[in-house]
């Protein structure tokens, strides 16, 4: 298995554009590589641009009436299907959708193609982990579900176990679907509470059906969580399920849209904590996953200059073995590009300035305490059905 990682890569992934209003800008793909290569990390992974998925492969997650239907909204947006969830608010119809979200959805199953043949340990699209997509229509910004085109992708290569933990503020609510009876599958989402945010699901009590029972597993987070309450979510759920499923491949999701700057939801959670997350994933993956095989993917974040770059530069570093310092300043290069693009200033370093700390749940927990009282909830609705203690 080559030991450099792979990003994945192709200019024209930047199409997906819903328009200059839309939060979804894609500056923040330019933007975030951009970073990618002023820091250099583009030598210390091979770049590869994959083939846009083809209707055989949309079809392993996505019905072929959407697909049509999505093919005929990018030939003429004015034609839109609402009822396919095309030409709304959230998914308004752009020329050439088709194009874009195949390109994009093609980069994460070649990702896994590469992974599953021992091309590489490591993959990274973050232009991908469009969750939300549904079989037969698109939501919340979301055409193709990417990352449940690569799960499904790995499971018809022959993968029998297959992780996927997804840390956006948002539900991975797609992903959860696409897999739901699937026991091959263990889906893994921590986000804020659907009471106060889309999908609106992503509750503890959502846990599979059938032979995928106890493969769903959410934990859903009090509004305004913090870096320690993010952490000690993350690691009391994540590291004893990952530790007992043994997947012999882990695909994350790495929304920047938990970041206390984004103006789409409420958890304040820092860049700081966001980097640690991504290297307790890869962490994990060397401990837990054979073959060390991981599938990093991006998703949402709309502090398109101050957040996703960083972000997901870090996740590049990490991912090739090459952390960006966090105490480095972006090279001034980028920052001139970020000010022509977007007429905004560039931030001044890769961190916020936080040296984020977390209790283990080990050390017991409160039962009183909104942010315990959640993982609780979590764990006491999957962990037994695991075999694991709650």
């Amino acid at each position: 298995m080559s030991g450099r990682a792979r990003l994945m890569w192709d200019d024209a992934v930047t199409a997906y554009d819903f328009g200059p209003s839309h939060p979804m800008d894609p500056v923040r793909l330019s933007l975030t590589m951009g970073l990618v290569r002023a820091y250099g990390l583009d030598r210390a992974v091979d770049v590869v641009a994959a083939p846009p998925a083809g209707d055989s492969t949309l079809r392993l997650v996505h019905r072929q009436e959407y697909v049509d239907a999505v093919r005929r909204a990018s030939l003429d947006p004015r034609a839109a299907e609402t009822s396919y969830g095309l030409g709304t608010e959230d998914d308004p119809a752009f020329a050439g959708m088709h194009e874009a979200s195949a390109l994009i959805a093609g980069q994460s199953v070649g990702a896994a193609e590469s992974l599953w043949r021992g091309e590489c340990a490591h993959a990274v699209n973050f232009a991908g982990g469009l969750h939300h997509a549904m079989p037969g229509a698109a939501s919340g910004f979301c055409v193709y579900n990417d990352a449940a085109l690569a799960i499904a992708r790995l499971l018809e290569l022959g993968a029998e176990r297959v992780a996927y933990v997804d840390v956006d503020v948002h539900h991975g609510d797609g992903v959860q679907a696409a897999f739901w009876e699937d026991p091959r599958v263990l889906t893994v989402s921590l986000h804020e509470h659907p009471r106060t945010l889309f999908p609106g699901t992503g509750r503890p009590e959502e846990t599979g059906a059938g032979a995928g029972e106890g493969g769903a597993v959410n934990v859903a987070l009090p509004a305004g969580t913090g870096d320690e309450g993010w952490l000690r979510a993350f690691h009391a759920v994540v590291p004893e399920l990952l530790a007992d499923f043994r997947p012999q491949v882990l695909v994350t999701q790495h929304g920047a849209d938990t970041h206390f700057e984004d103006p789409l939801a409420h958890l304040a959670v820092s860049l700081d904590a966001q980097r640690a997350v991504q290297a307790s994933c890869h962490d994990l993956v060397h401990e837990y996953v054979d073959g060390g095989r991981w599938l990093a993917l991006g998703g949402g974040g709309y502090a398109v200059v101050d957040v996703v770059p960083r972000s997901w530069t870090h996740l590049v570093g990490i991912a090739a073995h090459a952390p960006v310092d966090p105490l480095s300043e972006p090279p001034e290069s980028w920052r001139h590009e970020v000010y022509a693009r977007t007429r905004q200033r560039g931030p001044g370093r890769m961190t916020d300035g936080r040296t984020p700390a977390w209790r283990s749940w080990d050390s017991g927990y409160d039962p009183a305490d909104r942010l315990d009282q959640a993982v609780l909830a979590t764990r006491r609705a999957v962990f037994p059905a695991r075999g694991l203690l709650a």
